[in-house]
């Protein structure tokens, strides 16, 4: 089978760049979709505590998948730097390597998940009527945390590249597997919470097994075997020192989230539910720029691979004038009409008003992503790993944190003045990207004028 893959480095930008985003769109599209049929499905067949159960549960398995994602951010760009060069032999040896480390990471987190779930859903302050069912969630998905490593280690690989299609084919077939495991389960078992991590988890298995057999089918640009799965301190420590800044930046930004979940769990039930229905809709409505954002990591790395840093910098500019124009509709759609996008996924009209409320905040946010994910992609394909760490750091932990603390003690309280943390520190995060992109062109010698009008 021959690998569709797409050389970032000659030609037009615009067009090429489309046709890798949509399927990384495609894919996280599903893979949203993936993580909100559990949702929806528990919200039609399930009480409100098997609601926030699962959207408890289900954030902090997000927070330790963005991780896992991150660090596999190492493998994109370290692939697609060496197909930059040329060089696209060495990629079988980074990729054995990968496969070492990840697998051990796999291991440990399998271990560690299950046997700490009880001390997260408490650290998470889960309401006492749905304690027991997320810790359950949560023990359930912990067992197949390895299988969550290799899933998102194969979509990685194949984007680093510049193989977007074959990361599209292990999402579909999640996600089918998934919807099928809730229906059976949850809707008809009455399993609830714990119907749904197992769907989780059996769903991701099928996928890895079934998309392994097929990469075996795939014409590789380099010799790849179970021989060449082997440590190598090197290529490790490489991939390590792409994706650990990366991953510490989403581990401590995913526990901001997580933090900020815990203060409106501590609100009640009606809030915590309608909270986790609202991050199941965002998941959908910042879809355009975290495509971009994986899809810019790759098309930089190559470019920067290549030497064209004026490239690179054009590649940008056509990611943030397209993202910008998904944002501005994901405005008006989620400020406006949040209620209808709400009801998707709850039938309790308390849960809905509230969702709705805290989306009123996000809406703004989609107006700000656009331009943060592109530059964070951009410096990612950059190797400015160690700077999009502060920056998601900084707008964590000295703006998200502290104002949704402050807000959720102002009376009477409301999630939409909560959910406003996001979008302060998305601003303060995009001013940090511009300051740090203008010292990047200096240091370079790049010319703006030169690179839009080339």
């Amino acid at each position: 089978m021959k690998q569709q893959s797409y050389n970032f480095t000659e030609g037009k930008i615009l067009g090429p760049l489309l046709r890798f985003v949509l399927p990384v769109l495609l894919a996280l599209f599903l893979q949203a979709l993936y993580g909100a049929v559990d949702l929806l499905v528990v919200g039609k067949f399930a009480g409100a505590e098997d609601v926030s159960a699962v959207s408890t549960g289900s954030q902090i398995m997000m927070t330790i998948t963005n991780i896992v994602s991150s660090m596999a951010m190492g493998v994109t760009v370290f692939l697609a730097q060496k197909v930059g060069e040329r060089d696209a032999e060495a990629g079988g040896r980074i990729v054995g390597a990968g496969v070492c480390l990840f697998l051990s990471i796999g291991a440990v987190l399998t271990c560690a998940i299950p046997l700490l779930s009880g001390t997260l859903a408490r650290t998470m302050q889960a309401p006492a009527e749905a304690f027991d069912l997320t810790v359950g969630y949560i023990r359930i998905c912990g067992f197949g945390a390895i299988v969550i490593i290799l899933y998102n280690l194969i979509g990685s690989i194949f984007r680093g590249l510049g193989d977007s299609r074959t990361p599209l084919m292990t999402v579909m077939i999640a996600c089918a597997c998934n919807v099928i495991g809730d229906l059976l389960l949850v809707a008809g078992f009455g399993m609830g919470a714990r119907g749904a991590a197992l769907a989780t988890v059996f769903a991701q298995l099928i996928s890895v097994v079934i998309s392994l057999l097929l990469i075996r089918k795939k014409e590789l640009p380099f010799a790849f075997s179970l021989r060449t799965i082997r440590p190598n301190g090197r290529l490790m420590g490489k991939i390590v020192t792409l994706g650990a800044p990366v991953a510490l930046q989403d581990l401590l930004v995913g526990i901001s989230f997580l933090v900020i979940l815990a203060i409106v769990n501590g609100l009640g039930l009606v809030a915590s539910a309608g909270v986790g229905v609202a991050e199941k809709v965002c998941a959908f409505i910042m879809l355009v720029p975290a495509a971009f954002m994986q899809a810019m990591s790759a098309f930089v790395a190559q470019n920067r691979g290549a030497g064209k840093l004026h490239r690179a910098v054009q590649g940008l500019n056509c990611a943030v004038a397209v993202s910008v124009v998904f944002g501005v509709a994901m405005f008006v759609l989620n400020f406006f009409r949040g209620d209808i996008l709400s009801y998707i996924f709850a039938s309790d009209p308390q849960v809905i008003a509230a969702s709705a409320d805290y989306l009123r905040a996000y809406a703004i946010d989609c107006l700000l992503t656009c331009f943060l994910f592109c530059f964070i992609g951009f410096f990612n394909g950059m190797e400015y790993t160690r700077f999009v760490m502060v920056q998601g750091i900084v707008g964590a932990f000295c703006v998200r944190v502290p104002v949704s603390f402050l807000m959720s003690h102002i009376q009477p309280v409301s999630l939409f003045r909560i959910g406003l943390a996001t979008p302060c520190s998305t601003i303060v995060q995009i001013a940090l990207c511009l300051v740090c992109f203008m010292r990047m062109k200096r240091r370079l010698g790049l010319n703006f004028s030169e690179e839009i009008n080339t």
